[in-house]
């Protein structure tokens, strides 16, 4: 289906999903400094990959934001563990 031709999601399916959401991940709010975002965005649309499969968990699609941040962390870790 087109983007333009996408049924609304259902409340039922909506009520399904921040269920699955709630059980499955936890949230983090972000704060970065005003226009920051707009380069985050460009950038994650540039380099963060597609990871996983589509409709299972831990799936991330091209250009992910969320999946830059998360990304980003991970490696820093790694990174950080592997220092000391």
């Amino acid at each position: 289906m087109s983007e333009d031709t996408k049924r609304p999601m259902s409340e039922a399916r909506k009520k399904a999903n921040a269920k699955y959401n709630a059980a499955a991940y936890d949230r983090l709010e972000l704060k970065v400094p005003k226009g920051q975002k707009t380069e985050i965005k460009a950038h994650a649309e540039q380099y963060q990959p597609e990871t996983g499969e589509i409709g299972k968990p831990g799936y991330t699609p091209k250009g992910s934001i969320n999946g830059f941040i998360a990304r980003a962390i991970s490696e820093t870790m790694e990174r950080d563990k592997d220092g000391k």
